[in-house]
């Protein structure tokens, strides 16, 4: 049957691939349709070392009810800061998101794609992904990054999302992280850090933690964590009340499912911590 478009516009029928059923991954279809426009498809020169703005620090903590995952603002690049206000945390669909640490420009692409790999796959199958598929794909995304990283354009990424499968609504937050080479890793302890803070981050989380507290203490938890990190680590960014820059803040619920928090949330959050910190 003619598609509709052609009919209405006969120079403008769509390529038969988009008529012709195939896989339920975006990605694949991009590879078969349109390589060079995958984030993976653009072959470097050899000896090539490109200095690219690069994210910095992403935390993740889980608590009760649910998983929260934040990011401070600063892109670096080399010595120099990049960028004081960029986005390293994205929802990606309605019960997850990424924060992204490496190369900002490749990461940026890669998380967007994803995001479009599970729109895809829902429209196509008629259902989500499961969580585990979600981080799966995810993983071989950044697989497919392996000769960029090699050449130092590496991408890091940290995964959250709900599971609404889970026997306990309670423990269903979920927490993943990858290395270059696409490994993915489940975290057990309820929090993560990566990126160039991820040590200081880490540090103030494990005495920070507490599987037990809501939402807005996860938060506190993972601002004073991303706080720490700056104060150790130059290409972190700690909150700026002068420019009002403060990290970006994601939970994942079951009853809201994936929610930025606004700039009005997580400023008094910010400001709290700060206040904290005076001597």
């Amino acid at each position: 049957m003619e598609n509709s478009s052609s009919g209405r516009y006969p120079s403008a029928s769509l390529p038969p691939a988009y008529m012709t059923p195939g896989s339920s991954s975006f990605t694949d279809f991009l590879r078969a349709q349109a390589p060079e426009l995958l984030p993976s498809g653009r072959k470097l020169p050899e000896g090539s070392h490109v200095q690219a703005p690069h994210g910095t620090t992403i935390v993740a903590v889980t608590f009760k009810g649910g998983v929260l995952i934040a990011g401070d603002r600063r892109a670096t690049m080399g010595n120099v800061i990049a960028q004081r206000d960029m986005k390293k945390v994205f929802v990606t669909d309605d019960y997850s998101a990424v924060g992204i640490a490496g190369t900002a420009g490749i990461a940026i692409e890669i998380v967007r794609l994803f995001a479009v790999e599970l729109r895809h796959y829902e429209k196509i199958e008629g259902v989500s992904l499961s969580i585990d598929g979600k981080a799966n794909r995810l993983a071989a995304m950044i697989r497919g990054n392996l000769d960029a990283a090699m050449a130092g354009l590496a991408v890091v990424p940290l995964f959250a999302g709900f599971d609404t499968e889970a026997p306990d609504p309670d423990r269903a937050g979920r927490i993943v992280s990858y290395d270059v080479t696409g490994g993915r890793y489940e975290e057990n302890q309820g929090y993560q850090a990566v990126g160039s803070g991820s040590l200081f981050a880490k540090s103030a989380l494990k005495k920070l933690y507490d599987p037990d507290a809501d939402a807005d203490g996860a938060a506190r938890a993972a601002v004073e964590s991303l706080y720490d990190a700056a104060d150790d680590d130059t290409a972190t960014g700690g909150p700026d009340t002068v420019r009002r820059i403060y990290p970006v803040i994601v939970t994942i619920t079951a009853a809201e499912g994936a929610v930025t928090l606004s700039e009005e949330q997580t400023a008094a959050v910010a400001e709290a911590v700060v206040e904290g910190r005076r001597v």
